[in-house]
C-alpha cells in the first residue's frame, strides 16, 4: 500500500527529496539555469551561517568524539568566519546532549556529534526523551572503528574455534569484560553469544580502562573492545586477538580473521556521525554534509582519523540514516533474545 506523505518518516523524505534534487539540477542545465540555488533557493538563507554554531558532544572531553568535534569544528569555524562553540554534556550514556539537540531548532546552529551509543541505548532505555531516528536530522557519517574479541594472553588458545569449543563444553566458567551494562562492547558479547551458543558471563565496570585492565591482569578471561583502544595491547602481546568484527581484515593485524571468516554472519563496527534536529531545511543539510565531506578529505583530519584508528567514511546524510536503521532494531532484539535488563 503506497504511504501518504504524512507517513513517511523525516529521513525518507529528506532522501526523496535528494533525488528530487538532482534531476531538477539536470532538468535547470538543460535549460541553461547554472545555478540551481538561484532558480530554486531563494527561500534558504544564502547567508547562514551568520552567528555561531554550538556542536553538543554528549560525552566527555577528549572523548573520540570530542576529538572530531573540536578538529572538524576549527575547521567549520575557519571556513565559514563563525565561532563554532564545543559544548560537552555528558551523562545518562550520552542521553542528556543527545535530548539537549532534539529540542534544539533545526536550523544549523546546533549539531550533534554522536557515536554508536546513539543506536544501542534505545534497546536499554525503554523510556527516552526523544525518538533516536524522528528527533533528528542525518547529516554525515563521520568514521567507524573496528572492533575485536581479545582474550589474555595467559589461555592457551591460538584461535577462536578453540577458545569457543572450550568455553561450550564448560559453560559459565569464563567471564568477559565491558565498559559497563548496555554498551556497544557489552552487547556486541551477548549477540556473539547468541550467534554460537557460548555461555560466558558478563563483569560490567566503569569505563574501558578498568575493563581493559582486568583482562590484561587475567581477572577476567575475554573481552570486545575497539582496536583504538587496544592497539597498542595487542601489539606489544599483551592482549590476544582471536578474531575482528568488521567487513574486512585489519591492516594492522592481517592475520586476525573476521566473524564472517569463522562462519558467523555478522559485522559490528564502532561509528561516529553528525546529526541535527528534526525539520532541517534540505539545502541547510545539503551544505552542512557537503563540508563535511570535504573536511573529511583534509589532510589534517585524514591523519587524525589514523592516529585514532578510524577508517573515514563521509557520504549522503541518507548513509548515516540507514546506519541507524540497522543498527537499532538490531540491538533492540539482541537485548530481547538475551532477556537483558532495561532501564
Amino acid at each position: 500500500m503506497q504511504k501518504s506523505l504524512l507517513e513517511i518518516p523525516p529521513y525518507e523524505k529528506i532522501f526523496y527529496k535528494m533525488i528530487f534534487h538532482f534531476f531538477l539540477k539536470i532538468f535547470l542545465s538543460i535549460l541553461g539555469v547554472s545555478s540551481i540555488s538561484a532558480a530554486v533557493c531563494q527561500t534558504i538563507p544564502n547567508i547562514y551561517p551568520n552567528k555561531p554554531i554550538t556542536i553538543i558532544v554528549p560525552y566527555s572531553t577528549g572523548s573520540t568524539a570530542d576529538l572530531l568535534a573540536r578538529n572538524i569544528g576549527n575547521k567549520l569555524s575557519t571556513k565559514w568566519s563563525v565561532p563554532v562553540i564545543i559544548d560537552n554534556r555528558p551523562g545518562a550514556a550520552g542521553v542528556i546532549g543527545t535530548d539537549a539537540v532534539a529540542k534544539a531548532k533545526g536550523d544549523g546552529y546546533v549539531l550533534l556529534f554522536t557515536a554508536t551509543s546513539h543506536a544501542s541505548v534505545p534497546a536499554i532505555r525503554e523510556k527516552l526523551p526523544y525518538d533516536p531516528i524522528h528527533s533528528f536530522t542525518p547529516i554525515c557519517l563521520l568514521s567507524t572503528s573496528a572492533m575485536g574479541f581479545v582474550i589474555s594472553p595467559t589461555l592457551p588458545f591460538q584461535n577462536f574455534s578453540d577458545f569457543l569449543n572450550y568455553v561450550k563444553s564448560h559453560p559459565s566458567t569464563y567471564s568477559y569484560s565491558s565498559p559497563g551494562s548496555g554498551t556497544t562492547q557489552h552487547l556486541a558479547m551477548e549477540l556473539l553469544k547468541q550467534k554460537t551458543g557460548m555461555e560466558i558471563l558478563h563483569v560490567p565496570y566503569k569505563g574501558i580502562s578498568g575493563a581493559i585492565t582486568d583482562v590484561l591482569g587475567g581477572h577476567v578471561q575475554a573481552s570486545i573492545v575497539s582496536l583504538q583502544a587496544a592497539n597498542a595491547y595487542i601489539q606489544s602481546g599483551q592482549l590476544k586477538m582471536l578474531a575482528i568484527l568488521s567487513e574486512e581484515r585489519s591492516k594492522v593485524f592481517p592475520t586476525v580473521p573476521t566473524l564472517k571468516q569463522l562462519g558467523i554472519n555478522e559485522v559490528i563496527d564502532t561509528w561516529y556521525g553528525v546529526l541535527a534536529p528534526a525539520k532541517m531545511p534540505l539545502d541547510l543539510v545539503l551544505k552542512l554534509n557537503t563540508e563535511m565531506n570535504n573536511i573529511l578529505l583534509s589532510s589534517e583530519i585524514q591523519e587524525l582519523m589514523t592516529k585514532q584508528g578510524l577508517t573515514s567514511q563521509g557520504g549522503s546524510p541518507d548513509k548515516m540514516f540507514i546506519q541507524l536503521q540497522m543498527e537499532i532494531p538490531k540491538w533492540k532484539s539482541v537485548v530481547k533474545n538475551g532477556q537483558i535488563i532495561t532501564e
